[in-house]
């Protein structure tokens, strides 16, 4: 099985990635989050995506994340009866995983309903059976704990009362707490509006 790939981006799409490997092209398919992150990146820069495989009679598909915590909500959502790896790509393109983790734990089904292709029972499915997955404790889920937690969420407190959309923010402060785990709240807000 594969955890991941590092390489160049050979060709990038909103749907896949190409990552050229020492000469052999490997397609994954990507959320549109992933292709925003992507996208920011300088043309030729090497990337690593975490990957998962699909492995069916008919089809060999690789699935590609550029974190860890995205795979792990994938890899969640599959589980769920009903959600196969395209509804799941689809939810993850439609919310950040930050997001659909708030969406989850507090049963807001409305949110998963708005993603095309959710219908209210599969959206109801999806709460009920992973609620219990994504409390704050489980350590494979939750990334940002502790005093980081607390600096993202004042930080983004901060930038949407500045009036930035929420969304915006959280992409800013995201791409920010990945390269600088420990930056201060000050200085988080100072770059993240910089990057706006």
């Amino acid at each position: 099985m594969l955890e991941y790939i590092k390489g160049r981006i050979d060709e990038l799409t909103p749907t896949y990635a190409v990552i050229d490997n020492m000469g052999l092209g490997y397609m994954l398919n990507i959320s549109l989050s992933a292709y925003n992150e992507l996208q920011s990146l300088a043309a030729g820069t090497d990337v690593k995506m975490y990957v998962h495989e699909v492995i069916r009679e008919d089809e060999h598909q690789l699935y590609g994340f550029v974190e860890k915590r995205e795979r792990e909500m994938f890899l969640l959502l599959i589980s769920v009866s009903g959600v196969g790896p395209n509804s799941a790509r689809m939810i993850l393109s439609s919310l950040t995983t930050a997001d659909l983790e708030e969406v989850i734990s507090t049963g807001n089904d409305r949110a998963l309903k708005s993603v095309k292709g959710i219908g209210s029972k599969t959206a109801q499915r999806i709460i009920v059976d992973l609620r219990d997955k994504i409390k704050p404790g489980n350590s494979t889920l939750i990334s940002m704990v502790g005093q980081r937690s607390q600096v993202y969420d004042e930080a983004l407190s901060a930038l949407v009362m500045l009036g930035f959309t929420q969304q915006m923010s959280q992409k800013a402060l995201q791409k920010l707490f990945k390269e600088e785990p420990e930056i201060g709240l000050e200085a988080a807000i100072k770059k993240a509006l910089k990057m706006m």
